[in-house]
């Protein structure tokens, strides 16, 4: 067969197709401008300015419309009443999350940031238990926030009053928080083991909010097959959840369970429970 005619098959299935899904899904969903086949309403995003763009959509159809991003529909709430009528009067219904295929593909779905479903209402359930009686040992979560405070304002010192851009500082601060929350203790400015956290992480905020990003989420095949910066925010993600398996092994070797110093130590504690929940179970 000629492999013009088989390229044009190809690309009308990959048409009818689009149209297909588009076509059957949209009576159940809100109304929105019309999208495109394959691309979906890309072409009418400016991506430049998106919340400009949201907001002209808003005054045609409504506080709440759908968006297509690529072949993918996406649900948008505008507006303050259409925000706190979901998350907050709905919002156990509205708890869940979206597929995001790029944070899938480095967690497999788990964690506390990208799990889902009752899962990840579990973890969160305990996460936030965790947090509101922290008071277990010597120091509490005020007690660090206080400290960290002091280091912030020795820090600012130092310019001697000399003009300087405080961005990075005032980074430090809260991560330096919850560093002493999670792993027991808290990192000097200049250390270059958390500069390297700190840059890794502020790399990842800057490219999961970049135009490629998007594409990626909507085209899942390319991560796999197609260079790009999706690849250094992978690169990024295992090296942070290499250095924190690295501590975890750390407070397994000195845990205690009367005693848990740390957020670490009270999910392996956690962890040993249901471990032997589980085994009561089965017995």
């Amino acid at each position: 067969m000629d492999p013009v005619l088989v390229l044009v098959l190809t690309l009308s299935s990959l048409l009818l197709l689009s149209l297909w899904r588009q076509s059957s899904g949209r009576g159940k969903l809100p109304p929105g401008p019309t999208p495109l086949p394959i691309i979906g309403n890309a072409l009418q995003i400016y991506m430049k300015d998106i919340g400009q763009s949201i907001k002209k959509f808003s005054k045609v159809y409504g506080p709440v419309f759908t968006l297509y991003l690529g072949m993918k529909p996406f649900v948008v709430l505008h507006g303050y009443e259409a925000v706190k009528e979901a998350l907050v009067d709905l919002g156990e219904e509205f708890s869940g999350r979206g597929s995001f295929p790029i944070s899938e593909r480095i967690n497999k779905g788990l964690g506390v940031i990208f799990s889902n479903g009752m899962q990840w209402k579990e973890i969160r359930r305990f996460s936030i238990m965790t947090l509101r009686t922290f008071g277990m040992g010597k120091r509490t979560i005020e007690d660090r926030i206080q400290e960290e405070a002091q280091c912030l304002v020795e820090e600012l010192r130092k310019s001697k009053g000399a003009p300087f851009d405080p961005t990075f500082i005032l980074g430090c601060a809260p991560c330096n928080v919850i560093c002493s929350i999670i792993f027991q203790n808290r990192f000097d400015y200049k250390d270059p083991t958390f500069l390297n956290l700190m840059h890794r992480f502020n790399e990842n905020f800057r490219l999961f909010s970049s135009p490629w990003l998007q594409v990626c989420n909507t085209f899942p095949a390319i991560i796999d097959y197609f260079p790009g910066s999706h690849n250094q925010i992978l690169k990024n993600f295992f090296y942070i959840k290499n250095y924190v398996l690295e501590k975890v092994k750390e407070h397994q070797e000195s845990l205690d369970k009367d005693n848990p110093r740390d957020f670490i130590d009270c999910f392996l504690n956690k962890m040993e429970q249901v471990k032997y929940y589980l085994l009561c179970c089965i017995i």
